[in-house]
């Protein structure tokens, strides 16, 4: 029985998210369709001088221009998990030798866990998603070859702006799935390499 088997009542989460797979960081879609994402940085547009911002609005339309297929821009916006980050300082605390030092470092943990404790902390990251139809059934190496090409004219275009590119991997692309789908149950039980490895094994 697969790992992932449930019920017949119920269509399974790949089904409903609308995903066949992911293979060498590429996502696998119905028909034929695949999707390669990008990570990008951020650029603070409104802290740069007039000229600065008329010179990024030139090159970003320049950008667009240039793109060799159509992509989609996402921009992500997660509740960070700081139970990890305070464990540490926890643990350097009890370490720390130096009475001064433990202090501080006692003294930061109570804070950060008095903010969190009545705020959320946010991180926003951003991600462009090339994606690519092959209507010729070809092999998925020839699509991959394709995909990374139309990646690297993305991001070369992108670092004329400042802006700087990662290619997110199959663990990856399934956590960003993973925790648009439950975002609550992606932080109590992260994927790990392991997931991953049994996913594939499922499936092939």
């Amino acid at each position: 029985m697969s790992i992932l088997q449930k019920s017949n009542k119920r269509a399974s989460s790949r089904r409903q998210i609308n995903i066949k797979g992911v293979r060498n960081g590429v996502l696998l879609l119905p028909d034929n369709r695949y999707r390669l994402v990008l990570e990008v940085s951020a650029i603070n547009f409104e802290l740069k001088s007039e000229q600065e911002q008329d010179a990024i609005i030139d090159t970003y339309q320049s950008l667009l221009n240039s793109l060799p297929c159509e992509v989609q821009i996402l921009a992500r916006v997660r509740e960070m998990d700081m139970q990890k980050y305070l464990d540490d300082f926890r643990f350097k605390a009890e370490s720390e030798k130096n009475k001064v030092y433990r202090s501080a470092i006692v003294n930061y943990t109570e804070f950060i866990q008095e903010l969190v404790t009545t705020n959320k902390i946010l991180s926003r990251r951003f991600y462009v998603i090339i994606p690519h139809a092959d209507k010729g059934k070809s092999d998925f190496e020839t699509v991959h070859e394709r995909l990374l090409l139309s990646a690297d004219i993305v991001a070369k275009s992108l670092s004329r702006l400042g802006i700087h590119t990662r290619h997110l991997d199959s663990l990856e692309l399934l956590d960003l799935f993973y925790s648009f789908y439950d975002p609550n149950l992606a932080k109590r039980q992260p994927i790990t390499a392991k997931t991953l490895q049994l996913l594939k094994e499922s499936y092939v």
